[in-house]
């Protein structure tokens, strides 16, 4: 039915896929971070709690993202800068910040 190069090619889509999802679980948990830390201060610390933690360890590993201190600090740092996950992969700023940066 399959012969070894399509078994290896769909093996591999499927892991590709299973990446994009669970990076697509982190993205959330740093924009739920972000609208955290804008309301009381509190996201960055949420987010490294997260990320320290075993599920957050999980869910960053099946990303591609290796879960250690270094990493941790970088996503608490994205946090602090308070941009949205979607705003930043674009590489735009939202006009909310273009406002508060003109002030």
């Amino acid at each position: 039915m399959f012969d070894a190069a399509d078994m290896s090619s769909y093996t591999n889509d499927q892991g590709a896929r299973a990446r994009k999802l669970f990076a697509a679980v982190v993205l959330a948990a740093l924009d739920d971070a972000v609208m955290e830390q804008r309301k009381s201060g509190t996201g960055a610390e949420n987010i490294a709690r997260w990320a320290r933690s075993k599920d957050g360890r999980e869910v960053l590993s099946c990303a591609g993202i290796e879960p250690n201190e270094r990493s941790v600090k970088g996503l608490m740092a994205f946090v602090e800068k308070g941009i949205r996950t979607s705003v930043a992969l674009r590489g735009e700023r939202d006009e909310d910040e273009d406002s508060k940066a003109a002030a």
